[in-house]
């Protein structure tokens, strides 16, 4: 299904999204989010005994900088995994389908003016079949369009 470069790319990035996945995992849970409850309560303590310093404030603000900065590379790759994921099944789904257009298969890949035309369109459909409500008809019909 994929050809030799995609093997040795995806190959590749194999150990990036592993780790990903388990660092989005392990962040997302309660016990972690009770960590940094702890760790930003231990800081708040000791803000006495270094006198609420320059320096002390600049440990926070550093490791809260830090962390934030790699958590959002990490989350944006969960999010584009979890998107063409989807993107896929969906693909899938309108594959299988009697009467589904495949022109909109991988439709995410289209200009933004392609899209715009094809949503007219859809938008279009829709403006009609409420009108067909309104006067009574149904709407489960599968009209033609052409995406």
């Amino acid at each position: 299904m994929f050809g030799a470069m995609n093997q040795a790319r995806l190959h590749a990035t194999r150990p990036f999204n592993r780790f990903a996945k388990a660092v989005s995992h392990w962040t997302g849970q309660p016990a972690t989010f009770l960590l940094a409850v702890l760790t930003i309560v231990g800081w708040a303590v000791t803000g006495p005994i270094f006198a609420f310093s320059n320096t002390w404030q600049l440990v926070i603000n550093t490791s809260t900088t830090i962390i934030t900065f790699l958590m959002v590379f990490l989350i944006q790759n969960t999010q584009n995994r979890d998107s063409q994921a989807v993107q896929l099944k969906l693909d899938e789904l309108l594959r299988v389908t009697r009467g589904a257009h495949n022109a909109l298969l991988d439709l995410e890949e289209l200009e933004d003016d392609e899209l715009a035309l094809i949503r007219q369109r859809y938008g279009a459909l829709a403006a009609r079949a409420r009108d067909g409500l309104k006067q009574g008809e149904v709407d489960t019909d599968t009209p033609e369009v052409n995406p």
